[in-house]
């Protein structure tokens, strides 16, 4: 056997009250795709982390090329050759593109005066946004204009450039659209070919699937398992990712929900901003109504819109037969309306805060006396939520940036369910969220709906779009393009409407009328 590019042997990792890692041992080869895969608090990201230089490991050893190193930063990970591109991009918002590519690093003449050699960086910096299909007209634009995608593909492009021998990518499709996620995997062949040893950490199996030679697999804080080439499939990961058999990922008890009552409906519907196109649409007691949609759509605008974040224009707004007038966020938590947002740790989260903090702030009214804030009520209240939802957290009081992705969500779940609302709207409720979690957030949704609560789910996920969906309406630039009922679901029907197609053997009726779930076919 060679000697692989880069191998961790027992790693050990304890922070206060959470054993993290528990003796994790790996190795990849040059010109290797390692996927490393688990639920969320399976110890993935920290032992990226102490890879890179940004955690000191309690135990082990890290060898490069044969040769033992120890990383007291990150700046000497990077010198090494190590180079992680984390899930959450740290990038400099406020200066440009070409900038970003060579932050802290840049390149000089000699001499006293340090003069950057601005032709020579942006000849590297073209060479670069050619490699991961960014268009060099955005070399000079500032980086907090750039779409998420294309942030990322920055990101990607800046560990690039560093010429890593090991290249780590942790999530790095989360923000990625198709397209976008097509040219990552044109890199990633590239990088191959020029023998970087790549380790790709996703919890999108399929993506795995496609691009890994190798898995390993991580379980609370351990080694649960290893995957050739040939066994990686999607149940052999789950099977080792959770210790048993996931049969059912979508648990919905099917109610029959366009027999229930409307609790939400919008009629005509604009928002100051938003398309010309007025929204139309109803969602019953019972019911998860999901909404599909391609980047741009405007699904999380209208959203927001319905929310109180954005100025509504025009249209009528209706829940439980009053008419609402929303004209900010806790307008619309008062009526009985909660968003669980689609980025939570910008919109859904206090990340420095702590864990009952973070369920408390909606809901202080209600755990409030005459004489303020009912502490010891609040504790008790707060556990109980941490319970029924299984947070994995040692207390309330941790801080709620130190938990899992999946963890982190459940707390944004908590925080509005503690207020009743009779509409959730869940905006890519599941996003980097592991199998276990997900498993766990859709039961909770098939709860909820049990319960008579009506749930607007906006979702990129297909798989969850049709494994939970009662009925899906298709939203084209700002309009309602087509709806679909249960029994008409299918990924190409989905997409024939978000395309801007139609199906002609389905009736036909005019935009911005109401989407109900009594209609007979797909309508556009």
């Amino acid at each position: 056997m060679s000697i692989p590019r880069l191998e961790v042997l027992g790693i050990r990792k304890q922070f206060p009250g959470v054993l993290a890692l528990d003796g994790v041992s790996l190795h990849v080869a040059p010109g290797e795709v390692l996927a490393v895969v688990g639920e969320n608090g399976a110890g993935k990201s920290t032992l990226m982390k102490i890879i890179a230089g940004l955690y000191p490991a309690d135990q082990g050893i890290i060898r490069l090329d044969g040769q033992t190193v120890h990383f007291g930063r990150p700046a000497e990970a990077m010198a090494a050759g190590i180079s992680l591109i984390h899930q959450e991009l740290n990038l400099a918002e406020n200066l440009s593109v070409q900038d970003n590519l060579f932050l802290g690093r840049e390149w000089t003449w000699g001499g006293r005066l340090r003069l950057l050699r601005v032709s020579a960086m942006r000849q590297a910096a073209v060479a670069l946004l050619h490699q991961v299909g960014l268009p060099v007209d955005r070399l000079g634009q500032r980086v907090g204009y750039l779409s998420p995608g294309e942030k990322q593909l920055v990101e990607i492009a800046r560990a690039l450039s560093l010429q890593a021998r090991v290249l780590i990518m942790d999530e790095p499709t989360s923000s990625l659209t198709p397209t976008e996620t097509e040219r990552l995997y044109a890199v990633i062949r590239s990088l191959k070919q020029a023998g970087v040893a790549v380790v790709y950490i996703s919890h999108r199996l399929a993506e795995v699937q496609r691009c890994a030679d190798r898995v390993v697999v991580l379980r609370d804080g351990r080694n649960a398992g290893e995957l050739s080439r040939e066994q990686i499939t999607h149940d052999a990961m789950v099977r080792l990712m959770v210790g048993r058999d996931v049969k059912q990922y979508y648990p919905r008890h099917r109610r029959s929900p366009s027999q229930g009552p409307v609790i939400f409906r919008l009629e005509q519907f604009r928002y100051h901003g938003g398309p010309e196109h007025a929204v139309s649409l109803e969602v019953r007691a019972g019911e998860i109504l999901g909404m599909a949609g391609l980047v741009g759509a405007g699904r999380t605008e209208l959203a927001e819109a319905v929310f109180g974040i954005r100025p509504w224009r025009s249209g009528n707004v209706w829940l439980e037969g009053r008419q609402l007038q929303v004209h900010h966020p806790r307008d619309a938590i008062r009526a009985g309306i909660a968003l669980v947002p689609e980025d939570r740790r910008q919109h859904g989260l206090v990340l420095e805060a702590t864990v009952g903090f973070n369920l408390s702030l909606p809901n202080l009214d209600r755990l409030s006396g005459l004489f303020g804030l009912r502490r010891r009520h609040e504790q008790h209240w707060q556990q109980e939520w941490i319970d029924r939802l299984r947070i994995r957290t040692p207390s309330a009081q941790q801080c709620t940036a130190l938990l899992s992705g999946g963890n982190q969500q459940k707390i944004v779940y908590g925080k509005w369910l503690a207020r009743q609302p009779r509409l959730l709207i869940l905006d890519e409720p599941t996003r980097g969220v592991d199998v276990g979690a997900k498993a766990e957030i859709y039961a909770l949704m098939d709860e909820l709906a049990g319960q008579g609560v009506a749930i607007w789910m906006i979702t990129s996920d297909m798989e969850e779009l049709l494994g939970m969906s009662d009925r899906v309406v298709v939203m084209q630039e700002g309009r309602i393009a087509g709806e679909l009922l249960r029994e008409q679901l299918s990924e190409e029907a989905v997409l024939q409407l978000a395309t801007g197609g139609k199906n002609p053997a389905m009736p036909q009726r005019a935009p911005g009328s109401v989407a109900t779930s009594n209609a007979s076919g797909l309508h556009s």
